[in-house]
C-alpha cells in the first residue's frame, strides 16, 4: 500500500505541535522534513536542532531531505537528531557511494533526491546502496508548486529500472502531489507520496479523509 509523507514545509510553525498531531491522527506514514541551505536551493528551512524538536513531538519515521551543498558534513549530526531517513541530492554529492555508505553506517535508511533536469545515468554504481530514490517533480525550494508532468517519464524508467534488476527501494514523489494526479502516480510505481500544500492547506478536520483518499488512489 502507497505511504503518506506530509511534507512539514507547509506547516504552520507557529502551531507545530498541533500540526504534527494531525499527521498523526490523519494516518499518515512519515514526515518529510525539507532542510534548505540557502545555497543549493533559494530558501532556508531548518536544521538538526528543531529536527531533534520534531523527534520528541512524534514516533513516525522522519525523512530528513537535505537540499543542501556538502550534505556529506551533516550525516551525524541529523542522524544524532532523530532522523531514520536522510535523503541527499545527486546534484549535491561527488562521492555519492561513500555519502550513502555513511548514512546506512549510521543505522538510517538512505535516499537519493533528483532534480525534474536530472537525469538517471547514476543510478546503477549505487543502486545495491538504496533504501529510496525521491524523484523531485517540482523544482526544490518552495513549496505549493504545480506537478510537473514531464516527470512522469523519470517516474516510470525508475520503476523499469527496480523491476529489471530486483531491486527493492522506495519511488517517492515530491511536489505538486494531490487528489487530481495521485493516481497516475502511482500507477508510474511510486511508493510514497509527498504531500505538503495538498495536506497542510485541507482543515484539520478532514485530513483523514484527504490521507485516504491520496492511499487508495491506486
Amino acid at each position: 500500500m502507497v505511504k503518506i509523507a506530509p511534507s512539514l514545509l507547509s506547516a504552520d510553525f507557529t502551531r507545530l505541535a498541533e500540526e504534527i498531531r494531525s499527521i498523526e491522527e490523519s494516518g499518515a506514514d512519515i514526515v518529510h522534513l525539507d532542510i534548505m541551505d540557502g545555497h543549493f536551493v533559494p530558501n532556508i528551512t531548518f536544521g538538526p536542532f528543531i529536527v531533534k524538536q520534531i523527534r520528541n513531538l512524534t514516533e513516525l519515521p522522519l525523512d530528513a531531505h537535505l537540499m543542501i551543498e556538502n550534505p556529506g558534513q551533516y550525516l551525524q549530526a541529523f542522524r544524532d537528531a532523530g532522523s531514520d531517513w536522510i535523503t541527499v541530492h545527486v546534484e549535491t554529492e561527488r562521492h555519492l557511494h561513500r555519502t550513502l555508505q555513511q548514512i546506512k553506517a549510521l543505522g538510517a535508511k538512505a535516499g537519493v533526491s533528483l532534480n525534474p533536469h536530472t537525469g538517471l545515468d547514476w543510478m546503477a554504481s549505487v543502486a545495491d546502496l538504496m533504501d529510496l530514490v525521491l524523484v523531485m517533480t517540482v523544482n526544490p525550494g518552495f513549496g505549493a508548486q504545480k506537478y510537473i508532468p514531464a516527470a512522469a517519464a523519470k517516474i516510470r524508467d525508475i520503476a523499469a529500472f527496480r523491476a529489471k534488476h530486483t531491486l527493492s527501494f522506495d519511488i517517492s514523489v515530491d511536489g505538486g502531489v494531490n487528489e487530481q494526479n495521485a493516481r497516475e502516480i502511482i500507477g508510474l510505481g511510486a511508493d510514497i507520496l509527498v504531500a505538503g500544500s495538498a495536506f497542510f492547506s485541507c482543515p484539520v478536520a478532514e485530513r483523514p479523509m484527504l490521507v485516504r483518499k491520496l492511499r487508495v488512489a491506486q
